[in-house]
């Protein structure tokens, strides 16, 4: 009884109105007198909730002497209710004033957990695109939700790192420490070339990821991805050669811009 009253409460029923309700369903029929009588409480009370609720449509009233009361059976009622939520509902979706809030530029989410819900929700909504560049442990995790956008026709572009080509981690910048080396693994994706993330994840790192709309860090992404697959098609179709010429990971093309000022590359 408690539960069902909770509920009628909840749907927007008084409290009083609530019992009188469950008693006329009880009951069948009953007089404003039998109702006050049953439930204990004052007979001007319970004549204007039944007459309130009358007016509403959720009751019946007979005529005679003296008047008797009747509520809907379940079904009707729920469905009456139903409706006139989903009017509602209609209504201050259509009406209320809308305004675009204000987002940061960037923001930050961190643990996998924020990560990971965020990145699905961006990715059911995906509509044309999904640019992704992961290492295989975060590929498993986003399998389904990719999935599912590529069965609705979005179109997927992957690329993978798994450490063993020659042009994963490439040698950084002097100074700079290797990322992926102690430091967790990066991954970024970009939806629609409109939202990207751009993260790092493992076990020696706790999960944290930076999130935009700028178009200069989508475009960025978006370069990124397709320099690495022009140069993995290279490696593909020159992997021998290239390695023969310049070196297992370039590193003789990339002391060109990267050496340090003795000339060496810096490999810190």
């Amino acid at each position: 009884m408690d539960q069902l009253l909770h509920h009628l409460r909840h749907l927007g029923f008084t409290e009083m109105e609530s019992k009188i309700m469950v008693e006329l369903a009880r009951q069948g029929s009953a007089s404003g007198y039998e109702v006050a009588k049953r439930l204990g409480v004052s007979r001007s009370n319970v004549y204007a909730t039944l007459q309130r609720l009358e007016q509403r449509g959720f009751l019946r009233c007979s005529p005679g002497e003296p008047a008797k009361y009747s509520v809907l059976k379940p079904e009707e009622m729920t469905r009456m209710i139903s409706d006139q939520m989903r009017t509602s509902l209609d209504y201050v979706q259509s009406s209320m004033p809308k305004s675009e809030p204000e987002k940061p530029v960037f923001y930050n989410v961190e643990g996998d957990k924020n990560v990971f819900e965020n990145l699905s929700r961006e990715l059911a909504e995906a509509q044309h695109e999904i640019v992704v560049d992961v290492w295989r442990e975060e590929a498993e995790l986003l399998r389904n939700d990719l999935q599912q956008a590529e069965a609705r026709g979005v179109r997927l572009l992957w690329s993978c790192d798994g450490g063993e080509g020659m042009l994963d981690q490439p040698v950084p910048w002097p100074g700079l420490p290797m990322y992926g080396t102690g430091n967790g693994r990066k991954f970024s994706l970009v939806v629609d070339r409109r939202w990207c993330m751009l993260g790092m994840r493992g076990e020696s790192c706790a999960t944290q990821a930076l999130v935009t709309e700028h178009p200069v860090m989508t475009g960025l992404l978006l370069n990124h991805f397709a320099q690495e697959l022009v140069l993995y098609e290279l490696e593909q179709d020159m992997g021998e050669e290239l390695e023969s010429r310049y070196g297992h990971r370039y590193e003789e093309l990339s002391a060109r811009y990267w050496s340090s000022p003795s000339g060496e590359v810096d490999q810190s």
